[in-house]
């Protein structure tokens, strides 16, 4: 068995894990125990009634974080014309076409959030390969292909996070850093929840939220009552 660190035991010795916490109780705690020099991410972790493997189990959608993320999101942008120039205003870090794809291509993927109009889809999907293992591949069911690029770009840099269901049925996102409030980081959490619950797919059967665990960066997994998760 491998041995604990010095911060496990202390979390071992304070903590009870079987212990069903409120949301607000859970981010209380959370910041007690997140003492690392770097601002840490609060994570939340939703186990869910599906089986993605199931094209009508499917869980994936955008939504827009109240309080931000307090994460500076890098935004590419495939578009010509006025609509690049507008992507750029909008504060993309990166606008172009081939160019763009060539650099993709050639392993300079550190994004965010890749957006692109639909006139550009020929020149992005040869990108399938590169992108889509990575989460990046513009969708317009997600509003990242889209003809309004600087709009995109604006929300994106607002603090619109994905959402997309793993094999095991599980979501995972930030919802803000440490430094944040608890009222904060509350109104991200009740936002990120509600996205998640509306987007209950027509073939999930039983129990829909059946697990939410939220942590830090480099803390403890703390497990929440679904009686202070609205709508599970």
């Amino acid at each position: 068995m491998a041995k604990l660190t010095k911060k496990a035991k202390v979390w071992a010795e304070k903590l009870d894990g079987d212990k069903l916490y409120t949301i607000d109780e859970a981010l209380k705690t959370i910041k007690e125990f997140a003492t690392s020099k770097f601002d840490e991410t609060i994570e939340i972790a939703m186990n869910l009634g599906v089986d993605p493997r199931h094209a009508d189990q499917m869980v994936r959608g955008m939504v827009s974080l109240p309080a931000g993320t307090g994460k500076d999101m890098k935004v590419a942008v495939f578009a010509r014309g006025d609509k690049a120039e507008a992507a750029l205003a909008a504060g993309a870090d990166k606008v172009g076409a081939e160019d763009l794809m060539d650099d993709m291509q050639a392993g300079n993927l550190n994004y965010d959030r890749v957006i692109a109009t639909p006139d550009m889809m020929g020149v992005v999907g040869r990108l399938g390969k590169v992108l889509g293992p990575k989460g990046l591949m513009p969708n317009p069911k997600l509003g990242t292909v889209t003809m309004d690029v600087a709009e995109a770009v604006k929300v994106a840099k607002a603090g619109q996070v994905e959402f997309r269901v793993e094999k095991m049925g599980i979501i995972h996102s930030g919802v803000g850093k440490q430094s944040f409030s608890d009222a904060d980081l509350r109104k991200n959490i009740d936002a990120f929840i509600d996205a998640v619950i509306k987007s209950k797919p027509a073939g999930s059967k039983g129990k829909y939220v059946r697990r939410v665990a939220i942590s830090s960066s480099m803390g403890p997994g703390l497990k929440i009552d679904l009686a202070d998760v609205a709508g599970a």
